[in-house]
């Protein structure tokens, strides 16, 4: 049973629970998450020109990316599994040249939101970026993964400040 006074994920005794969301209405929820993978010019230019051995390596991150948001509740403790009506990753060469930008969107209709599922498509995107480029180029770097906006629910609109932005994946 939760703690007086609002959601919590712990109990009376201060043991982790996963909130019970069972009351909370059903709302339209949609989250937006980024992150990028930082990589040498020589490793982005076989990325986009279909030269990596492994095959096309942005369909292949972009697939895990939605299968991740897809399975966030079997990766993240205490979080939620959720019935996805959308998912959407985008990948695109960074403006500098320096990696990818990675964008993942995430809706459902629902009693919780998927900030969590929107995190985990851009992280696991990037790994498998990172996995299947490996070979040539071990000293990438993932970074930079943040909630760009949410709405729906209590909480209501979360849009981060532009200028923290980085330029959007399209």
């Amino acid at each position: 049973m939760p703690v007086a006074g609002g959601l919590t994920h712990l109990d009376a005794n201060g043991h982790a629970v996963m909130v019970d969301v069972a009351d909370k209405p059903a709302t339209v929820r949609q989250a937006v998450a980024r992150g990028q993978v930082t990589m040498r010019p020589e490793t982005l230019g076989l990325i986009l020109s279909g030269g990596m051995k492994k095959g096309d390596v942005l369909a292949v991150a972009r697939i895990a990316g939605i299968m991740a948001a897809k399975k966030t509740a079997d990766l993240i403790p205490l979080c939620h599994p959720l019935a996805l009506s959308s998912v959407r990753v985008d990948l695109a060469p960074s403006q500098d040249g320096s990696g990818i930008e990675i964008e993942a969107s995430v809706g459902t209709t629902g009693p919780t939101g998927v900030e969590m599922e929107a995190l985990t498509a851009v992280s696991v995107c990037a790994l498998t970026l990172y996995d299947m480029c490996k070979a040539v180029d071990r000293d990438m770097t993932i970074g930079n993964v943040r909630l760009i906006a949410k709405s729906g629910g209590r909480s209501g609109l979360y849009q981060r400040d532009v200028a923290a932005q980085a330029p959007a994946a399209g």
